[in-house]
């Protein structure tokens, strides 16, 4: 009777934690796009895109340049009219100078990433914000990371509410949000993130 008994109550236990979990309430977001298909979320991949194209100029006219010096090297050193150690000097100073050029990038890069950092933070901030303030009405218990889900019903996800909800409360913004841009974020963000996903990629100087 005891075991009958033990078994029972065990049964109940796991029926009782099912049936809990049949009556959670959740739902999906997908915190990259919320964040970046807000109208300033596109105001800020514009802003960024544009640093980017002004840093990538810049180093493209460096390589050029850079190029133009080593062909004219190659040149010399084929004709051999021009001192071995003049030539030695001279390789020696593109080197330094690819070397600079390199570290010019990596700093480009740094400053992508401040800067993405600083304008992208609020809105990351204000979409959370919004995530809790959805769960409080409808009384979500969980809203999951989209990208952690492998799979969910199309009506689970409040992506395209909250941006609603964000481009409301700020809609006394200044200037509307431009046309999207072409995706230049790179991909493999985490699944939860804990911080605001990259917005465009950093310049590096193109390989001849």
């Amino acid at each position: 009777m005891l075991a009958a008994a033990l078994v029972a109550g065990v049964g109940g236990f796991f029926a009782a934690e099912e049936t809990a979990a049949a009556q959670s309430k959740i739902a999906v977001i997908d915190v990259r796009r919320a964040m970046l298909e807000t109208e300033q979320g596109l105001r800020v991949q514009a802003t960024l895109k544009k640093l980017f194209d002004s840093r990538q100029v810049e180093l493209d006219a460096k390589q050029q340049k850079l190029q133009a010096e080593k062909e004219a090297l190659e040149k010399d050193a084929q004709n051999k009219k021009v001192p071995q150690e003049q030539l030695q000097r001279r390789f020696e100073t593109l080197q330094k100078q690819a070397g600079e050029l390199q570290a010019i990038a990596m700093e480009y890069q740094r400053e992508m990433q401040r800067k993405e950092t600083e304008m992208t933070t609020p809105i990351y901030q204000d979409i959370i914000g919004i995530v809790r303030r959805i769960a409080a009405q409808d009384g979500f218990e969980i809203i999951l990371e989209k990208t952690a889900v492998p799979y969910m019903r199309a009506d689970l996800e409040i992506t395209d509410r909250a941006i609603q909800m964000y481009n409301s409360a700020h809609s006394g913004g200044a200037g509307a949000a431009p046309g999207k841009p072409a995706p230049t974020t790179q991909p493999g963000k985490p699944a939860a993130p804990a911080a605001p996903p990259a917005a465009a990629p950093a310049p590096a100087p193109k390989k001849k």
